[in-house]
C-alpha cells in the first residue's frame, strides 16, 4: 500500500533543493505501484536549464520512462507538491500514468481542476487525481520562496513608451 504523505515527503525534500538552487519549488516523485519504488525523481530547473520544458514533473517522468524502458509509464502513481500546469497534465496523459497526487492547488495554471481539469476532457487517458495532500507544507515552501524572491530582487517596473 502506497504512503501518500510519504512519498509527498519525498518531493517535498526535491522542492526545497529547488529552492536552494534559486528556482521555484516544486518537486515530485513517480512511484511504481507494484513495488512502492522510487523510479522517477524531478524538481523545477526552469532557470538552470534555461528551459520551459524543465518542470518537476517533466524531470521525474523522463527518469522514471527511462528506468522502465519506454514511454509507457504505467502502474505508477506521480507524487507533486504544486497542481500540474497544462503542459505537464498532457505529459502525464500521454505517459499512462495511473494517478496524480499532489499538495498545493494552482489558482492560475493548475489543470486538475483550478482552472480547467485536463483529464476530464475526451482524452484516451484520464488518470485518478488526488488533491491537498500536505497541502500546507506545499503551499508554505512555495510562499516563504516567493517572500524571500521579493526581499533580494529589484521589483519590475514598465518602461514609459514615451
Amino acid at each position: 500500500m502506497l504512503s501518500d504523505k510519504l512519498y509527498m515527503q519525498e518531493a517535498l525534500m526535491l522542492a526545497r533543493r529547488a529552492a536552494e538552487e534559486g528556482e521555484t519549488p516544486v518537486g515530485a516523485v513517480v512511484v511504481k505501484k507494484s513495488t512502492g519504488e522510487i523510479i522517477g525523481r524531478g524538481y523545477n530547473r526552469r532557470e538552470t536549464a534555461k528551459s520551459p520544458l524543465a518542470h518537476a514533473e517533466i524531470m521525474a517522468l523522463d527518469e522514471a520512462s527511462r528506468k522502465l524502458g519506454g514511454w509507457r509509464v504505467i502502474d505508477s502513481v506521480l507524487y507533486v507538491t504544486l497542481e500540474p500546469c497544462p503542459m505537464c497534465a498532457g505529459a502525464i496523459i500521454n505517459s499512462r500514468i495511473d494517478k496524480v497526487v499532489y499538495g498545493a492547488s494552482d489558482k492560475k495554471a493548475g489543470s486538475c481542476g483550478s482552472v480547467v481539469n485536463l483529464f476530464e476532457l475526451d482524452y484516451n487517458h484520464k488518470p485518478e487525481i488526488v488533491s491537498g495532500v500536505m497541502e500546507e507544507e506545499c503551499a508554505g515552501v512555495l510562499s516563504e520562496f516567493f517572500k524571500e524572491l521579493r526581499k533580494t530582487k529589484v521589483p519590475y517596473k514598465k518602461k514609459n513608451p514615451n
